[in-house]
């Protein structure tokens, strides 16, 4: 499996049964992870929490203010701007960009504007159907977490649950339109970068918003949802991070197609959109020194790398070639291994942004 990126599928493709195999093999390890794990989870150890060179930026919303963290270009341009998008346990403090990783620094070096929305667990980034509930208990009235367990989560009444998720208005409306008034920041070709839940969250917002979006990046996702048992997979995982209802997200195939990249992959041809996507090997690299977080990062990599693969095969079916791929050698579902592709990528997105 190479370690470069290969531009348009035609280096390290596999036949697609063998694919589907490994998908399923992948699947059944994430469903057999204890509580805690998730197939969509971000699991590592903070390493850089606060940055002073970023700023609270509020926005109003559906949702009341949402807070981002804004960085800016280092030559002080408007016209080029990324959003890093969370994990599927994204805090409501900081964005996980900011706690685990040094990124903002590196991107602010190479005059580019950061976004980093903060808030959204579990929301794929979606216009949600409804308020979460759990059970049918109302929001809040159920008993809090106390434990910091997953199976404790799912009893919380966490953020999300007493409004209904529009995460998808508020990136492509109330925060782009707000960077733009008081900002200055350009709303058109911008580039949005995600992973693991964000991943496909980034190709979709790329595939229905193109006049903001030019540069989309999925980096461990889930870009092919309609494998078999992933929207099974998805519903455990969003009940352990936090108690969410996924029938509050899509109960209806228009809305899993609306949230599935390779079913609108023919927007992604058509919008021209520049694509970076990745997955790694799940073969632990140094940096993966946790026996238990390894062993759960290597079951949910195994499950993004297959479903990532499959998603190659897709891009190739509908003839769509403006894509960048790469497959790291080592690395598991965790920010050891985001960091560094981030930094890898980083060429391509400022050449396809602004």
């Amino acid at each position: 499996m190479p370690s470069a990126a290969t531009v348009g599928g035609k280096r390290g493709t596999r036949p697609r049964r063998a694919w589907f195999k490994r998908a399923t093999f992948g699947l059944a390890m994430a469903l057999m992870l204890p509580f805690g794990a998730s197939v969509a989870g971000t699991g590592g150890t903070a390493q850089a929490a606060l940055n002073p060179a970023g700023f609270d930026f509020y926005v109003d919303s559906a949702m009341g203010p949402i807070k981002s963290r804004v960085f800016r270009a280092n030559d002080g341009n408007t016209n080029r701007v990324v959003y890093l998008l969370d994990g599927m346990r994204a805090r409501e403090d900081l964005n996980g960009w900011e706690i685990e990783t040094n990124v903002a620094q590196a991107l602010m070096d190479a005059n580019i504007n950061v976004v980093m929305p903060v808030g959204g667990a579990s929301s794929f980034y979606a216009d949600w159907t409804q308020p979460s509930t759990f059970l049918g208990m109302k929001p809040g009235t159920a008993p809090g977490d106390v434990t910091g367990s997953g199976a404790s989560s799912v009893f919380s009444g966490g953020p999300g649950k007493s409004y209904t998720y529009k995460w998808e208005t508020f990136v492509t409306s109330d925060l782009r339109n707000a960077l733009r008034d008081r900002l200055g920041f350009s709303p058109n070709r911008n580039g949005v970068v995600g992973v693991s839940m964000s991943g496909s969250a980034a190709l979709m917002l790329a595939a229905f918003h193109p006049d903001q979006f030019s540069y989309a990046s999925s980096n461990s996702g889930v870009p092919n949802m309609s494998t078999p048992g992933m929207r099974a997979a998805i519903r455990a995982a969003m009940l352990d991070c936090g108690g969410y209802n996924v029938d509050a997200l899509a109960s209806s195939e228009s809305k899993w197609q609306h949230l599935d990249p390779a079913v609108f992959a023919t927007r992604l041809k058509a919008n021209n959109t520049r694509l970076w996507i990745s997955a790694a090997s799940a073969i632990p690299g140094g940096g993966d020194i946790s026996a238990m977080a390894t062993k759960e990062g290597m079951g949910i990599e195994a499950v993004a790398l297959a479903s990532t693969r499959m998603f190659q095969a897709r891009l190739a079916v509908v003839g769509l070639g403006n894509v960048a791929y790469d497959f790291p050698p080592t690395g598991i579902h965790n920010w050891h291994t985001w960091e560094p592709q981030l930094i890898k990528q980083l060429p391509d997105l400022s050449s396809h942004i602004g």
